[in-house]
């Protein structure tokens, strides 16, 4: 069965789908090195998928999408997949990549030396040469920027133009017929790169994944480190093009490691108020939906309420009376389960029944079903 994982990398992201015909895409990759120090319980996330691709007797995944260029979801990447634009970054039991997904922010931003790692420069520069080569890539939003750059490297938009989906678009080579999935694209927008010089958070990769599996339909938004405002930017525009439906969700990956930034501009005493867009956005989850914060631990106690980084508690809180009203299952932390001393990853196995969620306690497997409304 399909399955989304979502894995215990600290405050970062890792996620990973795997479909039935086998095509894999991991979302993001955030591996900590300590984690291969010898007596070390941290999560390692390099041998774990070495390991899992070995046992299907794979060297590639299907699909790498980096939402953006942040260390927290590309640190050591560089050195796990197999890089075509320099023979340095080839070889050496590298899991190769069929295809890259970037923003176009990726490939256009220019920033200072303080403002980006060796590791963004290096997935630019990759990008960039998959671009000018004509394969291996997806990009994301068509701004005036990356048709200036396209000509400026001697090519013109035309030429390129299969390989860009805009905000709006379902993404090619993805569908409900011969995959069971589809990948509805809600952001990022033109604006996120043509208003702006340096562009992260705001230009993340956003998607519905959505699953159909015997007539049963089960919603997965994806989110990257966004903003309440691009947020607010989604819900407008699909209720203008009556895409209400594409707001739609089973599971929920809450944006940057559960900032109250995703919901509104004040973090709150004790909870975070959504603005009226995102508490909109909050409301289309479906009886029975999970939400997801890929971060540390959240804990209960002063300390917590007054921490300035995310996790923030606040935010926490208002997503747990969401999912209340809605009447949703539960808020998962992955750096909690199935408990803080060794977690490991969590997985949501999908079927014709909906979606059921996998927790691997020690000895035994826990599993919870959580049925998905019928398809249309």
């Amino acid at each position: 069965m399909p399955r989304v994982t979502f894995y215990p990398v600290g405050n970062g992201d890792t996620s990973q789908i795997v479909l039935n015909n086998g095509k894999r895409l991991i979302f993001d990759y955030h591996h900590q090195k300590k984690s291969e120090e010898e007596g070390s319980t941290d999560f390692n996330l390099k041998k774990h998928l070495t390991d899992e691709l070995k046992a299907v007797q794979r060297a590639e995944v299907d699909v790498l999408a980096l939402t953006h260029g942040d260390d927290d979801h590309i640190r050591n990447s560089t050195e796990f997949f197999e890089l075509r634009h320099a023979v340095k970054y080839q070889g050496n039991g590298r899991i190769k990549v069929k295809e890259l997904w970037v923003p176009a922010a990726m490939i256009l931003e220019e920033g200072t030396n303080d403002q980006q790692t060796n590791e963004v420069i290096i997935w630019r520069q990759e990008a960039r040469h998959r671009l000018r080569e004509g394969k291996g890539i997806r990009v994301f939003s068509r701004p005036d920027k990356l048709k200036a750059w396209l000509e400026k490297n001697g090519l013109t938009l035309d030429q390129r133009r299969h390989l860009i989906t805009d905000a709006g678009g379902v993404v090619p080579g993805f569908s409900l017929a011969t995959d069971e999935v589809e990948f509805f694209c809600h952001s990022p927008f033109v604006k996120h790169t043509d208003d702006r010089d340096v562009l992260r958070n705001e230009a993340s990769l956003i998607f519905q994944v959505r699953f159909e599996i015997g007539g049963t339909r089960f919603n997965y938004f994806a989110v990257g480190d966004s903003t309440h405002e691009v947020l607010a930017d989604i819900v407008r525009i699909s209720n203008y093009h009556g895409n209400q439906d594409r707001l739609d969700w089973d599971l929920y990956n809450v944006p940057h490691h559960c900032s109250y930034l995703a919901l509104g501009p004040d973090k709150g005493a004790t909870k975070t108020t959504p603005t009226d867009a995102v508490a909109e956005l909050l409301r289309h989850g479906k009886r029975n939906a999970y939400i997801v914060s890929s971060s540390n631990p959240i804990d209960n106690d002063k300390a917590a309420y007054d921490q300035q980084q995310p996790p923030h508690v606040q935010a926490k809180n208002t997503y747990g009376d969401y999912l209340k009203e809605i009447g949703g299952r539960r808020f998962l932390v992955t750096m909690e389960e199935p408990n803080r001393v060794r977690p490991r990853p969590i997985v949501f196995e999908i079927s014709s029944m909906g979606g059921r969620l996998l927790l691997v306690p020690t000895g035994s497997a826990a599993i919870i079903s959580s049925p998905a409304p019928r398809a249309g």
